[in-house]
């Protein structure tokens, strides 16, 4: 029976009651040790396990799966998935390849081979999680998280995450630290009152006079109350002015110390072994001379229990008390014993570290093994910790440096920076190999990097480069020219090529940055295409070990100006990593592909990109990934003169990461006719690599129509240079460079403004027709629909200003709409205020609606999308049924039939 938990008791109910309705929820009960929590989720194996049909109960039997985090396995890579999902193994086979190999490896059954991601897992749960739910509401309990291995962890948070209508609960339990679960609602256990405290004390047949005085020493803590009533029944007059977690261990401790010796030595036995595998503790025991029979005191005792193959202590803290109360000679004799009688090879080098206190080359070669299987299976946190441990008890040291550097790489690939720059600072020294010196340069570098200060991160690796490039640091110097231009460091980048130049190694990509550093867009261009050709041609080409340099890559089309191919080359991106489970790389890749889908006119889809970007940028800590998806946003809402949505994300963006928000707030700021404030925000332009980010390169545009608005045209004249050399370099033949119709279109548009000669209109709409960035079009129509209307040439006026109006109302351009509209009417069009286009359909759909729905077009399954979208096949499904009848169809077949 619990106690003081009807409100806590209702909440999970509801959760469960959500899951036989078909609705997923995730919830995170916390509290501090002996609170409840495992009473709370035992009450809730037993009560979930009885059909409810008060509660939407259909008839289907709720399935149950739990998992309980081990103490001493929290270095043991997938051990709690291993817990959780080797009952329904079998499931595997109805995964979609990659995951189902991905799971295989987890539990050991298939072949371990080094994995595209960490988060791979993750979507592999969630699908087989959701494939279960297909039989029924599923409940999935998880113990003790704090002592999850942090492979398992992430992998069911990633999951727990993006339940959504599968028919799946998943409730986990922990501590108040140690366990972080950021995303998932919290539910927290306090301390039980005096009235609970009294009735669980009357419960047990404690007296009235002796309750208070029980209470006061428990604090109100469940465990306290039952421990210290028992405690005053065996020693009346004990007194000990502790910490109520503090008396309880001390309790346990006196409890266990009362037991025969043999009994202890088969209580730590198990609590050393920690899993409760009664077949090795059975091995085990038989060396030390021990048995079975020897835990039956425990037993008769409450304190353990042996049921269906499997050792339990009643709590978590009786495990550690019997083990802590050990001395060390004892505890290394027993594991010892377990690592000799292990067959799994990861248990038996926990067990060898656990005994090694001396340098001990063999269990370090054990070790990093057991580290080498951890890797494969993608559990990169526990693989650097198992190589961390191997390098310290390492006689050798070039080893030692070899194996420290791998842990800091896996260390950054698992999301831990700060723990990867430590343990990169500790094998710099100890390393004498080039090649080694260069991975720890660049695992330091990309950490800098990923905290956010490119510029130090690109110093960082000049730092470690001589005077001139040799075989070994070129891949460093091209590493960091990327982080420098990607950081608007043009010192850096130029550093960088002249480094690179002085040792012969000829570097198209670092050349052409550096010619852009010089405003020399007529030679670097050329460069940067030859390099994008590539790119093209060999799209399968990855640059695992230049991350910065695969940023780079797929920004060239941007700063080349070829939507088309920058188009082609994110959307690429974005479905390799997609089909892969590579979902760490994805927010830059979709970052990409949401800032030429806004230039191509396809707002809804930019925020879908976006959207799912910021998720996962969420779940791995990318924070400057954050900022840098802003940019984006702030663009659509200049268009659409969201002023208020353009203000709050300058302010919620770095400084130092803001020019992209700034660009945006040029373009708002044209829109509402706040032209000094238009022309004043970037001038002068941007220095360096700014000048080439993707906002930058229209800006020109508009800072040219603000200055002759405000009659100073030659405010404008230093930005309308540079995008004009650039503009012009981009318009040679693709094998130089790649051709841009839309930006020779911009210039001509802006001549136009400048000289008020019609002709370069004319010129600027036959480039446009061409192709490219519909809202530069629309734009340009607009210009010369008010140049034609003040020439009185009224009916040429209201054909441009309707095509431009068409445009803006398809892009919800607000300010732009009523520009239009009132040229138009000023042009004698008074029809367009009651002319109304049809809502565009995609408008309808909420951003996942929308990728759900694309996809199902394209005929995709529910299955392929959910692999694509790091769904549930269920979640799919709700997209598509809440789709449905805001489209106006019933059915995948009739969404071929929409222009979406």
């Amino acid at each position: 029976m619990l106690y003081g938990r009807t409100t806590e008791q209702e909440r999970l109910t509801q959760l469960v009651a959500a899951a036989r309705a078909g609705c997923s929820g995730a919830l995170l009960v916390r509290g501090e040790a002996g609170i409840g929590k495992t009473a709370l989720l035992d009450w809730l194996a037993e009560t979930a396990a009885q059909p409810d049909p008060e509660h939407g109960d259909d008839g289907r039997e709720l399935r149950i799966l739990r998992v309980t985090g081990i103490e001493p396995e929290a270095d043991l890579a997938f051990g709690g998935l291993v817990q959780l999902l080797w009952p329904v193994q079998s499931r595997l086979d109805a995964l979609p390849e990659p995951q189902a190999a991905a799971l295989r490896a987890v539990l050991g059954t298939g072949a371990e081979q080094r994995g595209p991601d960490r988060f791979l897992t993750g979507l592999a749960v969630l699908t087989v999680l959701a494939d279960l739910a297909e039989d029924g509401p599923l409940l999935c309990l998880v113990d003790d998280a704090q002592w999850l291995d942090q492979a398992t962890a992430e992998a069911l948070l990633f999951a727990a995450r993006r339940l959504a209508a599968e028919g799946v609960a998943m409730v986990l339990a922990g501590r108040d630290d140690g366990f972080s679960a950021p995303g998932i609602p919290e539910l927290r256990l306090n301390r039980l009152g005096f009235e609970d405290s009294s009735r669980l004390l009357a419960d047990r047949g404690r007296a009235p006079a002796l309750r208070s005085q029980i209470i006061t020493e428990s604090a109100g803590n469940p465990l306290a109350l039952i421990e210290f009533d028992s405690a005053r029944r065996d020693q009346p007059h004990q007194h000990a002015p502790l910490p109520v977690a503090d008396r309880v261990f001390s309790a346990f401790r006196s409890q266990i110390g009362r037991l025969p010796e043999r009994t202890r030595l088969m209580m730590l036995v198990a609590a050393a072994e920690a899993r409760g595998d009664l077949p090795l503790l059975l091995r085990a025991s038989e060396l030390l001379g021990v048995d079975l029979g020897d835990l039956e005191e425990a037993e008769r005792s409450g304190l353990m229990y042996v049921m269906d193959g499997t050792v339990t202590f009643r709590h978590p803290l009786i495990a550690s008390a019997t083990y802590q109360g050990s001395v060390l000679a004892r505890r290394i004799s027993v594991h010892r014993a377990l690592a000799e009688a292990a067959v799994d090879p990861d248990c038996r080098a926990r067990h060898l570290l656990a005994i090694t206190t001396a340098p001990d080359q063999d269990v370090a070669l054990e070790l990093a093994e057991a580290a080498a299987r951890a890797r494969g299976r993608t559990a990169y946190a526990a693989a650097s910790g198992l190589f961390r441990h191997a390098a310290r008890i390492s006689t050798e040291q070039e080893t030692r440096a070899a194996w420290l550097t791998e842990a800091a790489t896996l260390a950054l690939a698992g999301g831990h920076a700060a723990q990867a720059d430590r343990l990169a600072e500790e094998a710099d020294p100890l390393q004498d190999d080039p090649a080694v010196g260069a991975t720890i340069a660049s695992v330091r570098a990309a950490v800098v990097f990923e905290l956010g200060d490119q510029s130090e991160a690109a110093h960082g690796l000049l730092a470690r480069v001589g005077d001139a490039a040799t075989p070994e640091t070129s891949g460093m110097l091209r590493t960091a020219a990327a982080y420098g231009w990607l950081a608007g460091d043009e010192d850096t980048v130029r550093a960088a090529g002249a480094r690179l130049a002085a040792g012969g190694c000829s570097d198209p990509l670092v050349e052409g940055l550096e010619r852009l550093c010089e405003d020399d867009a007529e030679h670097g261009l050329p460069l940067l295409a030859g390099f994008l050709e590539r790119r093209l041609d060999a799209p399968d080409i990855r640059d695992v070990d230049e991350q910065a340099v695969r940023m780079l890559a797929l920004t060239c089309g941007t700063i080349l100006g070829d939507d088309e191919a920058a188009l082609d080359l994110a959307s690429t991106e974005v479905r390799w990593c997609r089909s892969q489970g590579i979902i760490g790389e994805l927010p830059y890749a979709l970052d990409v592909l949401a800032q030429n889908q806004v230039l191509a006119g396809r707002h809804r889809d930019a925020e879908a990109s976006v959207t799912e970007a910021e998720e996962i940028a969420r779940d791995t800590g990318m924070r400057q990934r954050l900022a840098r998806l802003a940019a984006v946003r702030a663009r659509i809402a200049a268009i659409e003169g969201d002023a208020q949505r353009v203000r709050e994300l300058a302010e919620a963006t770095p400084e130092a990461l803001c020019t992209g928000v700034d660009c945006a707030g040029v373009l708002l700021d044209l829109g509402l006719g706040d032209f000094d404030s238009a022309l004043n925000r970037l001038t002068p332009p941007p220095p360096g690599p700014d000048r080439y980010i993707w906002l930058s390169l229209s800006t020109a545009a508009d800072q040219v129509e603000a200055a002759v608005r405000l009659g100073q045209p030659e405010r404008a004249e230093e930005a309308l240079r540079h995008f004009e050399n650039w503009a012009a370099a981009g318009a040679r033949p693709r094998t130089s460079a790649t051709t841009t119709p839309w930006a020779q279109a911009v210039v001509l548009r802006c001549k136009a403004l400048l000289t008020d000669q019609p002709e370069h209109y004319a010129q600027a709409l036959h480039l446009h027709e061409k192709g490219g960035r519909p809202f530069e079009r629309a734009r340009t129509e607009l210009l010369y629909g008010e140049w034609l209307r003040r020439a009185r040439r009224r009916n040429e006026a209201r054909e441009m200003l309707r095509s431009a109006l068409t445009t803006f109302e398809r892009l919800q351009a607000e300010p732009w709409m009523r520009r239009a509209r009132a040229e138009l009417q000023a042009s004698g069009d008074h029809l367009v205020t009651a002319r109304m286009l049809a809502d565009n359909l995609i408008d309808r759909l909420t951003p996942q609606e929308l990728q759900v729905v694309r996809l199902a077009k394209d005929g995709s399954s529910s299955r392929e999308i959910a692999a694509q979208l790091f769904l549930s096949p269920r979640t799919v499904e709700h997209h598509l049924y809440k789709a449905y009848p805001k489209l106006g169809v019933g059915s995948r077949q009739e969404l071929v039939l929409l222009d979406l």
